[in-house]
C-alpha cells in the first residue's frame, strides 16, 4: 500500500523536475518563440534566401558591369610603356681622320604614355551601350520571373501541406470510425449475430485506411522538406502552417482579363525585350562594316636625336588612323544574315507568348469556374453522406444494417469530405493561377 509519506515524497521530486524543466521567461538576448509560418512569410524567406534569387541578383550586377565596360568606349586608352633596344649595326659617316658621325645610338631608350580614342564609329558604340542596357533590363525581368515562379511554388507547398494534413485528419477520422465499427462488429461476432467475414471486411478497410495515410505522410514530408529548401528553414525548426480554405467561392468575369494579361504578364515582357535586343544585334551587325577613325597622342623620352645621340629628349607624337574593311571572308554578311534571322525568330516567339498567354486566361478562369461549382456539390454531397452515416451507424447498432453497408458508408462519407477538400484546394490554388496568368503581383 502506499504510504502517505511517499506520496508526499513524490509529489515534491516531481515540483522539483516541473520547476527545472519550465522554460524561463525570454529575455531581450533570447530568442523570440518560434511563430507559425504564414504564406506571406514563407514567399518573404524565399525572397530572402532562395540561392536562384541570389544568383539572379548577380546577373544584374553583372548586366550593370557590361554596362560600364560598353560606355568604356567612349574615353581615351591611356597606357604607358618603356622599352630598350640593342641595334648593330647602325649608321655611321666617316671622314678619314677626322672621325666618324654615327645617326643611330646602339642603346636605344624608350618611355613613353600614350592615349587612344575612337573619334568616328558611325554609332557602333551607341549600339553596344543599348544592347548592353538592353540586357540589364532582360536580366532584371528574369529576377522578377524567377520571383514570381518560386513564389507560386511555394503557394502550391504551402496550400498542398495543409491540404494534405486535412487529408490524414479524414483518414484518421474513418480509420477511427472504422475502429469503432470493428468493436461492434467483433462484439457481434462473438454473440453469434455477424460473420467472421464481417469482421475481416472491417479489418480490411483499416488496413487500407492506414496504408492512405502512409503515403500520405510520406508526401507531406516530401513536400516539408521541399518547403524547407526554398524558405532555407533548418531541418530541425519546428514547420508549424497557419493558413486554411476557408473562402467565397468568386468567379471573376473574363473581360478585361487578358488585356491585363497582355500588358502585365512578365514572359511578355521579356519577350518583348528579347525582340529589340535582336533588333539592336541586327543593328550593330550592319555597322560592321563602316570605316572606324581613331586617334592617338603620346608623350615620352626617348635618345636617338642629333646632335647628341645618347642624350635623353622629350618627345611628343599624335596621328589619326583612318580603318576601312574591305573584305573579311564573308564574316559581315553572315553576320547581317544571323541577326536578321534572330530578329525574326524573336518575333515569332513573342507571337507564340502572346497566343499562350490568352490560352492560360482563358483555361484558369474556366478552371477556377469549375472548382467554384465543386465546392457546392461536393458541400451538399457531404451534408448528405454525413446524415446517411448517422442512420447507417444507428441501424448497425441496433441490428438493421449489415456490416457491408456500415463501411460503405464510412468510405462514402470519407471520399465525400476528401473530393470537398480537394475541391477547395484546387480553387484556392487557382486563385493564384489566375493572379499568375494575369501578371497581378501576389509576391
Amino acid at each position: 500500500m502506499i504510504t502517505k509519506s511517499i506520496l508526499i515524497r513524490t509529489a515534491g521530486i516531481a515540483a522539483t523536475a516541473l520547476m527545472l524543466a519550465w522554460p524561463r521567461p525570454a529575455t531581450a538576448d533570447s530568442a523570440p518563440a518560434e511563430a507559425p509560418l504564414t504564406l506571406d512569410r514563407a514567399i518573404h524567406l524565399v525572397r530572402e534566401n532562395n540561392p536562384a534569387l541570389k544568383a539572379a541578383a548577380e546577373e544584374i550586377t553583372a548586366a550593370d558591369a557590361r554596362i560600364t565596360q560598353s560606355r568604356s568606349a567612349y574615353f581615351p586608352q591611356v597606357s604607358a610603356s618603356a622599352g630598350y633596344t640593342w641595334l648593330d649595326t647602325v649608321s655611321k659617316i666617316s671622314f678619314g681622320s677626322s672621325g666618324e658621325i654615327q645617326f643611330m645610338p646602339n642603346d636605344n631608350y624608350d618611355a613613353k604614355v600614350t592615349a587612344k580614342a575612337t573619334l568616328l564609329d558611325f554609332g557602333k558604340r551607341g549600339a553596344n551601350v543599348d544592347l548592353a542596357m538592353s540586357g540589364k533590363k532582360t536580366a532584371e525581368q528574369s529576377l522578377e520571373l524567377a520571383r514570381r515562379e518560386l513564389s507560386y511554388q511555394t503557394v502550391q507547398l504551402f496550400y498542398g501541406i495543409l491540404f494534405l494534413q486535412e487529408s490524414l485528419r479524414v483518414e484518421e477520422k474513418e480509420i477511427a470510425a472504422l475502429s469503432k465499427a470493428l468493436d461492434y462488429t467483433t462484439k457481434r461476432y462473438q454473440a453469434g449475430s455477424a460473420t467472421r467475414f464481417d469482421v475481416l471486411s472491417t479489418e480490411v478497410r483499416i488496413a487500407a485506411a492506414r496504408n492512405r495515410t502512409l503515403d500520405l505522410q510520406h508526401e507531406l514530408l516530401r513536400s516539408q522538406l521541399t518547403l524547407r529548401r526554398l524558405t532555407g528553414i533548418a531541418a530541425n525548426a519546428p514547420l508549424m502552417l497557419q493558413g486554411s480554405f476557408a473562402l467565397t467561392p468568386n468567379v471573376p468575369v473574363s473581360s478585361g482579363l487578358v488585356a491585363q494579361a497582355l500588358e502585365q504578364r512578365l514572359e511578355l515582357q521579356l519577350s518583348r525585350e528579347n525582340e529589340a535586343a535582336a533588333k539592336l544585334h541586327r543593328s550593330l551587325a550592319m555597322k560592321q562594316g563602316v570605316p572606324v577613325v581613331t586617334g592617338s597622342i603620346s608623350y615620352g623620352i626617348t635618345n636617338g636625336y642629333q646632335p647628341d645621340i645618347n642624350e635623353m629628349r622629350n618627345n611628343v607624337a599624335a596621328g589619326i588612323h583612318l580603318e576601312i574593311p574591305l573584305f573579311t571572308g564573308f564574316r559581315t554578311s553572315a553576320e547581317r544574315q544571323e541577326s536578321a534571322a534572330r530578329m525574326r525568330a524573336a518575333t515569332q516567339r513573342r507571337i507564340d507568348t502572346e497566343q499562350q498567354v490568352k490560352t492560360d486566361v482563358e483555361e484558369t478562369i474556366h478552371a477556377l469556374q469549375t472548382a467554384s461549382e465543386k465546392i457546392t456539390t461536393t458541400g451538399v454531397q457531404v451534408q448528405q453522406a454525413e446524415l446517411a452515416a448517422r442512420h447507417v451507424r444507428a441501424r448497425y447498432e441496433n441490428g438493421m444494417a449489415t456490416a457491408l453497408d456500415l463501411l460503405d458508408t464510412e468510405a462514402a462519407l470519407s471520399q465525400a469530405e476528401l473530393a470537398r477538400l480537394q475541391a477547395a484546394y484546387a480553387y484556392v490554388i487557382n486563385n493564384y493561377t489566375l493572379k499568375r496568368t494575369t501578371g497581378e503581383v501576389f509576391w
